[in-house]
C-alpha cells in the first residue's frame, strides 16, 4: 500500500474512533444533563471540539441524535444480555433482560426524553430517524416474538394471542410508560411491564383458581 493510502487508512480509523469517542461521551452528558441542557455546544465542549467540528463527524444535529439513540441501543444489548455474540435472542432471558432495561432507563431521564423526542419527530418519512425507528421497531418486534413464542410452547405464556401481536403490545407498553413516566415520575415502569408478563402467564390464572377453591 502506498503511503498515501495507509494515511488515508489511518486517517478513517481516526475518524472512526473520534465518533465512537462523541457518542460515548454524549451518552453521559444527556443521563446527567438532560436532553434540553445537552445542546451541540455542551456535546462539542465534552469531546474538545467546536460545534462545526462536532458535526463534522455528523450529517445534522439530528443524525447526531439518531446515531447517539443507536449507541444507546448497542450499549444497553450488550449490558443487559438481551442479545448473544452472535446477535441472536437470548430466549430464557426475554423478561429479565427487556424489564432490566426499563428499569435501567428510569435512571437516565435525559436519554428518555431524546428518544421520546425524536420518536414523535421521525414520524415524518424524511426525518434523519424515521428509518432507524422503523428498523428498530421492528427487529425489537422479531426477536421478541421469538422469544414469545418459547414461552408460549413451554407454557409460560397465554397462547390466545398471536407472539407477533404480543411483542408489539409489549413495545407499545413500554414506549407509553415512557411518556407517563416522565408526566408522572414516581410510576415503576419496571413493575408494570413485569406485571403484564403475570398477568398473561396462565399459571397466574390456575393459581388463583386453586387458591379460590382451597378458600371455599
Amino acid at each position: 500500500m502506498t503511503r498515501s493510502g495507509t494515511e488515508r487508512r489511518g486517517s478513517y480509523a481516526k475518524g472512526i474512533a473520534k465518533r465512537e469517542e462523541i457518542l460515548e461521551r454524549a451518552l453521559d452528558v444527556i443521563a446527567r444533563e438532560g436532553y434540553r441542557g445537552a445542546s451541540v455546544k455542551e456535546l462539542a465542549d465534552a469531546v474538545g471540539l467546536s460545534q462545526a467540528g462536532l458535526l463534522h463527524y455528523f450529517d445534522s444535529k439530528e443524525e447526531l441524535f439518531t446515531a447517539i439513540l443507536r449507541k444507546r441501543d448497542e450499549v444497553d444489548s450488550a449490558g443487559f444480555g438481551l442479545y448473544a455474540d452472535d446477535g441472536s435472542v437470548v430466549r430464557g432471558d426475554v423478561e429479565k433482560g427487556f424489564v432490566a432495561v426499563i428499569r435501567h432507563n428510569a435512571d437516565v431521564p435525559g436519554l428518555v426524553q431524546l428518544f421520546a423526542r425524536l420518536s414523535v419527530d421521525a414520524a415524518d418519512p424524511d426525518h434523519a430517524a424515521h428509518a432507524y425507528f422503523v428498523e428498530r421497531g421492528r427487529t425489537l418486534r422479531e426477536a421478541f416474538a421469538e422469544s414469545l413464542a418459547a414461552r408460549q410452547a413451554a407454557g409460560e405464556l397465554t397462547r390466545a394471542v398471536d407472539p407477533a401481536v404480543l411483542a408489539r403490545i409489549f413495545q407499545a407498553v413500554a414506549d407509553g410508560l415512557q411518556v407517563q413516566w416522565m408526566l408522572e415520575p414516581d410510576i415503576d415502569m419496571a413493575a408494570i411491564t413485569e406485571a403484564l408478563f403475570t398477568a398473561l402467564d396462565p399459571r397466574t390464572a390456575r393459581t388463583e383458581e386453586a387458591g379460590r377453591g382451597a378458600a371455599s
